[in-house]
């Protein structure tokens, strides 16, 4: 391994991708070099967008040899900074691997590129009345890979699972160039280690997905969502358990406390929701064969606040709430995002707690939650506060913790948590995740810095 100019290094990426897509101008790489919450960027020595697994794996090798670390990006929709370049890396960007195979419907798979976005594969599944199974409102910028990458929830794991209920098989290159390919997607396939399974939710640190080999889930032909007023997240929980176990059809639990809708409202312009002040907001989403509505309103028979949308448009009007409260946090400021889960009965007790540590530790600091209900999954957000104070992340990890909590439920750990993930896992599983690191990259090549916190 000898030292290689930058100029060199293009060249060599050059000749594999062509000029067009190794960008070295300043103004061409700055899209790539930010996340999405903008509280983390860096400045990538040259962002490379590559075509296909052979090309991934010749990047990979020219960057080896030049001694040359490399960070993977999808669609940079991360939220934890792990696909950002931190200390003048190569960027390599999949965005160019958006090929969509023929999709199987009898085995109800298809194999995507790691670049298709999720929306993109929805449409693809679509006329055979398939679905992806994982749902989220990134959905048209959102890629497989990245999802795969970082295991991704989002809306629908209560009925379908994260990304790795969904991938079938994988194929990636590994740091010394090798393609890893696994893509039979065989239901019962008992020959040894699930390597599909190891790459899923392990954030670019062991080899950078190519391709993906997706288990799709029925599309269902009728939905419904109705959006609800409650009087507190503990009333919350209580309605969202009795649908989740009383009727079937339920795909997702979404809740807002009221800063959240206050917030959505005033960024969007949107009117509210139902009559009324409420301090949490219950979405309930449904989809079936057949007409999910009189359950889901049986369920309800108590009396509610609550608005109600069958059509398209109304049922997209109502999820508008809940999607697009990400979009107006980023809007308001850098947020300080801590994507948490808490076992069910903790959460609104939690909720209580957490907003009065933030108060605590940052005093005049806007706290926002949000979630997933059914899974425990809070979203909480802290607006006002200085990009690089993690006091206030420090607090409320530890808070989480305490109340027999993980400190990351779907976006990963990145580099947002890295410091905290001892709180999470053993010195034993450490060690563990640090040794197969290290027997995958042993030059440690690929997302330096990235999930695992130094000396793990």
């Amino acid at each position: 391994m000898r030292a290689v100019a930058t100029d060199e290094l293009a060249g060599a990426l050059a000749r594999i991708v062509g000029a067009a897509h190794v960008l070295a101008d300043p103004s061409l790489r700055a899209p790539y070099e930010t996340d999405w919450t903008r509280r983390f960027s860096g400045s990538a020595r040259l962002v490379v967008r590559p075509a296909g697994t052979a090309e991934v794996a010749a990047v990979v090798d020219a960057c080896r040899e030049a001694g040359a670390a490399l960070v993977p990006q999808g669609g940079n929709t991360g939220l934890v900074g792990g696909g950002v370049p931190r200390h003048g890396e190569v960027l390599l960007s999949t965005t160019r691997l958006g090929g969509l195979g023929s999709v199987d419907p009898l085995a109800a798979q298809v194999t995507v590129g790691a670049g298709a976005t999720l929306a993109a594969v929805q449409a693809h599944a679509a006329p055979h009345g398939l679905d992806v199974g994982v749902d989220l409102g990134a959905r048209d910028s959102a890629t497989i890979g990245g999802m795969v990458a970082t295991n991704a929830g989002g809306v629908h794991v209560l009925r379908h699972g994260s990304m790795r209920a969904r991938v079938a098989g994988v194929e990636a290159v590994l740091a010394g160039g090798q393609v890893l390919s696994h893509l039979a997607g065989l239901r019962k396939d008992n020959t040894g280690f699930d390597l599909a399974g190891l790459l899923t939710g392990s954030e670019g640190v062991l080899g950078v997905v190519t391709r993906v080999r997706l288990q799709l889930v029925p599309r269902p032909a009728r939905r419904v969502v109705a959006l609800l007023g409650m009087p507190g997240l503990d009333a919350a929980l209580r309605t969202a358990v009795a649908l989740r176990d009383g009727v079937p059809s339920v795909e997702a639990l979404e809740f807002m406390d009221a800063a959240s809708m206050a917030l959505v409202r005033s960024h969007a312009g949107l009117a509210a929701p139902v009559p009324g002040e409420h301090p949490v907001f219950l979405l309930v989403a449904c989809g079936a064969a057949d007409d999910p509505l009189p359950a889901l309103t049986a369920a309800l028979a108590e009396p509610l606040s609550a608005a109600v949308g069958t059509e398209r448009a109304d049922r997209a009007a109502l999820w508008a709430y809940r999607e697009r409260v990400t979009e107006a946090v980023g809007a308001a400021g850098v947020p300080h995002k801590l994507d948490v889960t808490l076992p069910l009965p903790a959460l609104p007790a939690f909720a209580d707690e957490v907003r009065r540590t933030i108060s605590d530790v940052a005093p005049g600091a806007r706290a926002l939650l949000w979630g997933h209900l059914g899974d425990g999954n809070v979203h909480v957000n802290v607006l006002d506060l200085d990009p690089d104070d993690d006091r206030v992340d420090d607090a409320v990890l530890r808070l989480v913790i305490r109340r027999g909590g993980s400190i990351s439920a779907e976006h990963g750990i990145g580099v947002a948590k890295t410091r905290w993930l001892p709180l999470s896992r053993t010195p034993e599983e450490l060690a563990a995740m640090r040794a197969i690191k290290n027997a995958l990259d042993p030059c440690g090549l690929l997302n330096p810095g990235v999930l695992l916190p130094a000396g793990a």
